[in-house]
């Protein structure tokens, strides 16, 4: 296993990468990096795949663009293609988890001459809303719901991410528990926040580090993000709705490579985006696989490795 820079288009990347044979791509989600997958790219490597971890525009030795329109989910796909040919590759699997399950499901969409199969976790593919932007919607969901604003749409605020710069430790680490699965249900975030409070506000300051996090690890994401900052990785969640606005042209369509999905039992997740996963078969026309990990939370590939090694090289050998 190596960490090394490959240049892309425009765009110098840092990947975590180990193994020969058909390519297999690992995007990484909010607010993580390309090493969240190193169980799954040691063990894909044992069992014959060329498994990379970027980190991924915006997040930790990855070049950071300034303009908020540059982390376009067009941005996001047109790096993991670039990526692909960089490595020498025509072909590749793509997998995702959190953020990087949309990347992974508009890779499919948008070039499936490239991605040639396609797994989400934590994220079931939502498609296109036609009747407008999703934000509005998100607000006008809560609103009815009496249960405040999801986080999502604070994090359009142009500064919000100053909330989790503020003291990068304890932002890190009072997500990595409010999303994990031996959390209580009480102390788990629901992603909707109360008038007056934010993200990590609402999430109780004595919260510790997950079981599967050690210190070192943590270390590694502080390091990480007090380098390169949170304000790439919350560009992503400000171009929502202009993402909406550029993905007319894929407006009803499928996704019709293999693919698979998995989610935590208790992935907090499933709150704002578990109703998705209900019509995944109607979307998905090939789906070899949906499984839902009994007392899991969200962080799948750290919290439960071994199922999701398991489950990814089944996937992997049935194409």
């Amino acid at each position: 296993m190596q960490t090394r820079f490959i240049q892309t288009d425009g765009l110098n990347q840092q990947i975590l990468e180990a193994g020969e044979g058909p390519l297999v791509l690992l995007i990484h989600g909010f607010p993580e990096l390309g090493i969240s997958w190193r169980a799954q790219v040691e063990a894909l490597a044992g069992a014959g795949y060329h498994a990379v971890a970027p980190d991924m525009r915006g997040y930790g030795g990855t070049d950071r663009p300034e303009r908020v329109e540059d982390y376009s989910i067009l941005h996001l796909v047109g790096d993991m293609v670039d990526l692909v040919r960089a490595l020498g590759e025509e072909t590749c699997t793509v997998v995702g988890h959190d953020w990087g399950a949309p990347v992974a499901w508009h890779c499919a969409l948008m070039r499936p001459d490239v991605f040639k199969a396609v797994a989400g976790l934590s994220v079931p593919f939502q498609p296109r809303r036609a009747k407008g932007p999703p934000t509005p919607a998100m607000s006008a969901i809560a609103r009815r719901a009496g249960r405040g604003e999801l986080y999502m749409v604070q994090f359009q605020d142009p500064e919000h991410h100053r909330i989790f710069e503020a003291d990068i430790a304890t932002g890190l680490r009072k997500g990595f528990y409010a999303y994990d699965g031996s959390t209580p249900t009480e102390r788990q975030s629901t992603g909707f926040i109360a008038p007056g409070q934010n993200f990590l506000s609402e999430i109780s300051d004595d919260a510790t580090l997950p079981p599967w996090m050690s210190e070192a690890h943590h270390a590694e994401y502080v390091a990480a993000f007090s380098n390169s900052g949170f304000k790439g990785p919350m560009d992503w969640y400000r171009n929502l709705d202009l993402n909406w606005a550029l993905t007319a042209f894929l407006q009803g369509q499928k996704i019709h490579q293999p693919s698979m999905f998995m989610v935590g039992e208790r992935d907090p997740v499933r709150h704002y985006a578990g109703q998705h996963e209900a019509g995944l078969k109607d979307w998905l026309t090939d789906l070899r696989s949906q499984t839902v990990l009994p007392g899991a939370g969200h962080w799948l590939q750290q919290e439960r490795p071994d199922e999701v090694n398991a489950a990814l090289i089944g996937f992997l050998k049935s194409l």
